[in-house]
């Protein structure tokens, strides 16, 4: 099994959304991606809480999937691909980590 770990720091305002509003339409397009992706075994999404230190990550995406090739297929597919473009427009900053079990 491989686990798919990424943490997404956001902009204050961007897309004419709040950092807040962001992070809310960011979980649920990820989450939604199980519904379409059938290589994702799990997929959870945490926003970071408001009073957090200003210095953590906003988004933190934790996934399963059976294999590397499971995890290709899903960070090639057209819908996490989409959902991507979007992160990409809002984040400051990405760290990952995949590890296998």
């Amino acid at each position: 099994m491989i686990k798919h770990i990424v943490f997404f720091a956001l902009s204050d305002q961007a897309e004419g959304k709040t950092k807040l509003e962001n992070a809310s339409y960011i979980k649920q397009e990820l989450e939604n991606l199980s519904k379409f992706i059938p290589e994702i075994q799990k997929i959870e999404v945490g926003i970071n809480i408001p009073n957090a230190p200003k210095t953590d990550f906003d988004i933190a995406l934790y996934s399963e999937f059976e294999s590397f090739d499971a995890l290709n297929n899903y960070q090639i597919h057209p819908m996490h691909l989409k959902v991507a473009a979007y992160i990409t427009k809002v984040k400051t900053n990405r760290a990952a980590v995949d590890y296998e079990v």
